[in-house]
């Protein structure tokens, strides 16, 4: 049995007949690749455990509402990816460091500047990323961010393989397209130091 029609087949059992056997064999299916998932967005083995609990506990609290999902597997990605980005807006907002998480090397020099021009291509990098439309977006994060394959990343969200190899074409073009224009002034002041 593929797996589609095993998780449709224990999506039914959940939706009518509230089987919290069908619940448990969903949650041992999916629960590891769900925790990666969230993991590359958090970044934290903690928030990502507590973030996949949460996941299936919304899912317990719709279970009257499943029959009308059409693909459960991309429905608990789409939920994950949410809760992720929640937990990253509310870290933002009112961030915790751990002292002891922090790395003390006092033998490596930092360039400020070379740290600032960094940072600041990392964040026109992200910007790029965010500014990318919808599914070409999802796509990218999870072929480059998550690291799954492209056959992956087509079952997960029901499209072609072309279809994605086309979307992260797309994204890596607009991605450059945006960093681009960027490169070309820090480019030229590190010949000028030559």
């Amino acid at each position: 049995m593929k797996e589609k029609s095993i998780i449709a087949d224990l999506q039914q059992k959940i939706a009518l007949y509230e089987d919290m056997n069908a619940y448990r064999a969903l949650y041992e299916l999916l629960n590891e690749r769900l925790f990666w998932f969230v993991y590359s967005f958090v970044k934290s083995r903690e928030a990502a455990e507590e973030i996949v609990s949460d996941v299936f506990i919304k899912l317990w609290t719709i279970r009257n509402e499943l029959p009308s999902i059409a693909n459960l597997q991309v429905y608990l990605y789409v939920i994950a990816k949410n809760f992720s980005k929640n937990y990253i807006i509310r870290e933002y907002k009112y961030p915790h460091v751990c002292l002891d998480e922090i790395p003390l090397d006092a033998t490596t020099s930092v360039n400020p500047e070379e740290l600032y021009i960094s940072a600041e291509m990392a964040g026109r990098i992200n910007h790029a990323i965010r500014e990318l439309p919808p599914q070409c977006r999802l796509i990218f994060q999870m072929a480059r961010e998550h690291g799954l394959k492209h056959q992956e990343v087509a079952d997960i969200l029901g499209i072609s393989r072309i279809t994605v190899r086309n979307q992260l074409t797309i994204a890596a073009r607009k991605i450059a397209q945006s960093v681009y224009p960027h490169l070309q002034p820090a480019a030229a002041k590190q010949q000028s130091r030559c």
